[in-house]
């Protein structure tokens, strides 16, 4: 980030006239290189929603972890919020919360506070219901870090054994980053044409 700065400042000030020292042609190479690390990050971050699917009467885990692992419990809220904006669930100051919580998830919204210290705010959702299709978004404060994640319910159709106790808890796993490959390919697309 430091060095697509750094080149933006240089095009800001310089524009086509680059002082001495500086090769215009380094200069395009380095900014197309951030601007294709930039726009990956982006993407990644925008693009790339996590979808759960679980079954009615099922559990599910949402996930949100935070990228930041230097930040203190006692320096943490997290707020886990619904497709219309109703509290799920909220971290406090490193510690679980159900004030304000919408009386549809009372008793049914749980988290792992030992997995709190390694960055992850992951929420169980227990007891699926239809109602809880949707849009779940995860704010961590204070680095300003936000997941949303999809949540997919699916009549049971039958009893399978090889999912007996599971269901749907991280039936969803591996439906994430489906879109991962398709992502590089537009990257590397983006590269290989600024080169």
């Amino acid at each position: 980030m430091r060095i697509l700065l750094e080149a933006a400042f240089l095009w800001c000030i310089y524009g086509d006239d680059f002082p001495r020292g500086v090769n215009e042609r380094s200069f395009n190479f380095t900014l197309n290189h951030c601007f294709i690390i930039v726009f990956a990050v982006l993407i990644n971050k925008v693009c790339l929603q996590v979808t759960v699917e679980g079954v009615i009467g099922g559990c599910v885990v949402l996930p949100c972890s935070s990228a930041q692992h230097d930040l203190k419990l006692q320096d943490i809220d997290v707020h886990w919020r619904d497709t219309n904006d109703k509290i799920v669930y909220s971290i406090i100051k490193g510690k679980h919360s159900v004030a304000g919580q919408d009386q549809r998830y009372k008793n049914r919204a749980e988290t792992f506070p030992d997995e709190y210290q390694r960055g992850n705010f992951s929420l169980k959702l227990n007891n699926l219901q239809h109602t809880d299709a949707g849009k779940y978004t995860c704010f961590i404060t204070p680095s300003d870090e936000q997941e949303t994640a999809e949540l997919i319910l699916k009549a049971e159709t039958g009893h399978n054994p090889s999912d007996q106790g599971n269901h749907g808890e991280d039936s969803g796993a591996n439906s994430v980053g489906k879109s991962g490959p398709l992502l590089w390919v537009c990257i590397l697309a983006i590269y290989y044409y600024y080169l």
